[in-house]
């Protein structure tokens, strides 16, 4: 015996609703791409507030607050990314900075000591032999100024030539004897005037300070001994001793800040004029000459100083604060914010280092966020994560 069902429609509405179930829930799941992904697609909304509550579809939670969207490409492509719940974020005091391009200046820092400027030294050193019969500037330190009279020499080797020079009537040829042994232009004005002087006036060749003095009243000197040593102090050479690292960031040119023990609470500018081509063997540095004007007479030569060196670089660099990298002394990273609570260690390249901030050669652009503090926890739990990932991919194997 067969029954026949006496509501033929019966089936069909079961099959009807079973249909409409199955499209109301795929109604439920999110849409295959969101602008929230970048066109990607949202894999679940999570809890803003970093509760574990999470939605497969947008919602607002007790604060009308809206969920966060979790992109599929941001689960997996790093194993060390972070996401962590804004309450977190805000107990850790996480701090981030905008990546930057700016001009940088170097400051670099070398010990140094001040010599006088080897340009601004003279020598009296008379061409001729004689003996000194009044001294007028009797002490090393005395300062003198050009044309002020060192002292009065007597020399037979002079009384002849302005003898000669009388008799021979006044030649070109005499004039130029007298010339030749440094006759000063002063004593040939007297012989002009007809005078025969017993001794001769040496004047100073320079305005400066007296440094070195073997001149003695009554000595006798020869031709060619260096009597008085001269110096113009208005302008002193610091020699600073820069570390080989440090000298491609030095330039002739670069301005320089001079400070020495003497006067703590006061700088000298200077300039650096030359760098010297050796480099010591045993401190690995390099000498450079910064000059620096010294027109009240502070500095004095072998004083102890510091010198800080600002270098520009060429152009605009891409830089982060300085507090944001963390190095290992292997590798340098910097935790880039991806997002609400989102955090992606990535490897940098680095180059220069400035107060407060460090050049980024590679791995970052100009617009990004890098986390400038609480980084070494973020990095802590980073390292964890990419540990497990490594460990959980090792046991599917």
């Amino acid at each position: 015996m067969k029954f026949v069902s006496s509501r033929p429609g019966l089936a069909g509405a079961v099959l009807f609703a079973v249909l409409g179930l199955g499209l109301g829930l795929a109604a439920a799941q999110p849409a295959a791409a969101d602008a929230a992904c970048n066109g990607g697609k949202v894999k679940y909304y999570r809890n803003p507030m970093g509760t574990p509550d999470t939605s497969p579809i947008p919602k607002k939670d007790s604060m009308n607050m809206d969920y966060i969207p979790v992109c599929e490409d941001e689960t997996g492509t790093n194993p060390g990314a972070v996401t962590i719940g804004l309450d977190k974020v805000q107990r850790l005091g996480v701090r981030t900075a905008e990546v930057q391009e700016r001009a940088l200046s170097r400051i670099v820092r070398a010990f140094a000591s001040l010599q006088f400027d080897e340009r601004r030294q003279s020598v009296v050193a008379p061409r001729f032999a004689g003996w000194i019969e009044k001294l007028l500037v009797n002490a090393v330190g005395d300062p003198v100024t050009r044309g002020q009279p060192l002292f009065e020499v007597y020399s037979p080797e002079l009384n002849v030539l302005q003898q000669e020079w009388q008799l021979a009537g006044r030649t070109a040829y005499a004039t130029d004897k007298l010339h030749n042994l440094g006759y000063p232009e002063a004593e040939m004005e007297k012989l002009r005037r007809g005078e025969r002087p017993r001794t001769v006036t040496i004047r100073s060749p320079a305005t400066g300070t007296v440094i070195d003095k073997t001149a003695i009243e009554g000595a006798r000197f020869q031709a060619g001994d260096p009597l008085f040593r001269i110096v113009d102090t208005s302008s002193m050479w610091v020699i600073a001793e820069v570390y080989e690292q440090d000298l491609a960031y030095v330039k002739v040119g670069d301005m320089a800040r001079i400070t020495v023990n003497a006067w703590p609470n006061r700088s000298f500018e200077g300039k650096v004029t030359f760098i010297y081509p050796g480099l010591g063997k045993e401190s690995r540095t390099a000498r450079l000459r910064i000059e620096v004007a010294n027109p009240d007479g502070l500095l004095r030569a072998d004083m102890a100083a510091t010198a800080e060196i600002a270098s520009p670089l060429e152009g605009n660099r891409v830089v982060v604060p300085d507090s944001a990298v963390i190095d290992s002394g292997r590798r340098q990273v910097v935790l880039v914010e991806r997002g609400e609570g989102r955090y992606e260690p990535r490897p940098v390249k680095l180059g220069a280092r400035v107060p407060g901030f460090v050049q980024v050669i590679d791995g970052l652009t100009a617009g990004e966020r890098v986390v400038t503090q609480a980084t070494f926890l973020i990095d802590a739990e980073s390292n964890i994560r990419a540990a497990l990932a490594a460990f959980n991919a090792g046991e599917k194997q």
